[in-house]
Formats: C-alpha cells, structure tokens, sequence
C-alpha cells in the first residue's frame, strides 16, 4: 500500500474524492498544497496525495521512469505502474463509501501521464481528469484499449521546457479523436509549474464537473 496523506472534507461526509498524482522526484505532500487553494469551494470532497512507490536517486519518488516523452518506454512504464494506482485509488474509494464515478484525478508533470493512463482505462469512467504539466503515452494504442472516457482537461505552461506544449495539443487531439470530451489551456509567462491561474482553472472545471455529474449521473 502507498503511503499518502489524506484530508477529509469539511463536511461531515465526503461525497467525492480528489487524488493527486505528483511529479517526478517529489511527493504526495507537494501536490496536497493545491488542497489549500480548493477545499474553500468543495466543502465535500475529500483529498488523497500518495507517494509514487519508487524512490529516486536524486530524492523523492516516482511513478514511471525519468525519461524523454518520445521514448516508447514510458508506455511500458506506465502500464507497470496502472495496476497499484487503481488498488490505491479502489481503496480509497472503499474507505470513504464512494461509487467509483465519484473520482477526480489530479495529476502533475508524470503524474498526469498516470492520471490519463489509469484514469482511461477504468471500469467506470472518473468524474474527471485533470493534468498540469504533462500529456498522453501510447496514444496510438488509446482507441484499442480506452474503456473509460471522463471529461479531461490539460493545462500547460507556455515556456514549459519539460512538458512542451506541444505535448498537450497533441494529447487533446488523441482524446477527442478517442471520443473524450477534452480541452487544452496553455498558459503564458509559465514554465514547468503550476500557479494561481492554473489552480483556477483547473478547479473551476472539478467544480463543473462535479456539478454535472450530480445532475446527470455516470
């Protein structure tokens, strides 16, 4: 089992789960700061930020292998990685009480290749995915293997160096040709981070997509 903080909703119970998928070389405490920014406009959800379960040399963890988004390892990489974070994420899900529809995933950098990894290929589709910083592996196997198709969306700095924006355009043309509802928000002045606009953004479409799903269901 990963080791994780947790942070329960300021509600009496929690009616939606957040989990945070960070980047490489960090942990699940670094992203579980974006629960700051948030908790104020979800009173019902709760949040969830594992560490990935490998170490890295340099310090922190990682889910995949610190490799170039060209290289066709990281596929393999993350379909190695998809079957602990879905334990992970089940058990949460069982903890708290909740249907699986009621997942958002959150992920940073190598975080959001496993967040669109894993959250594409659940039985039941999450109520969302958002990435910061990070694309799609394998997108070439995607219509194949998709079993789940969430509403997504990807936002990326302009003068990101890591994660080349590029990248996102990309992502969202492979999603939406594999029929995901899917938007890229490319962010100028930013790099391989995630700020005030991007925390914005991303949780004015959790807060959508929460909304649509207690009006339509899964």
């Amino acid at each position: 089992m990963l080791n994780a903080l947790r942070r329960d909703p300021d509600s009496a119970d929690a009616r939606w789960l957040i989990v945070f998928l960070h980047g490489y070389g960090s942990n699940g405490a670094d992203l579980m700061s974006f629960a700051d920014f948030w908790q104020g406009s979800m009173p019902t959800v709760a949040f969830v930020a594992p560490d990935a379960p490998t170490a890295t040399a340099d310090g922190g963890y990682q889910w995949i292998g610190k490799r170039p988004g060209s290289d066709p390892r990281l596929y393999d990489d993350a379909v190695a990685a998809q079957a602990g974070v879905d334990e992970f994420i089940d058990g949460e899900l069982q903890r708290l009480g909740l249907d699986a529809s009621r997942l958002a995933l959150v992920g940073f950098s190598q975080g959001t290749v496993m967040a669109l990894h894993a959250g594409l290929r659940r039985k039941a589709a999450p109520a969302a995915i958002l990435g910061y910083g990070g694309g799609l592996v394998g997108r070439e196997r995607l219509a194949a293997e998709i079993t789940a198709r969430p509403p997504v969306m990807l936002i990326n700095g302009e003068l990101d160096e890591l994660a080349p924006v590029y990248g996102m355009h990309v992502a969202v043309k492979a999603l939406s040709e594999a029929g995901v509802v899917a938007a890229g928000q490319a962010l100028p002045g930013l790099g391989h981070a995630v700020n005030a606009d991007a925390l914005i953004l991303g949780g004015r479409f959790l807060l959508s997509a929460f909304a649509y799903r207690e009006r339509h269901g899964g």
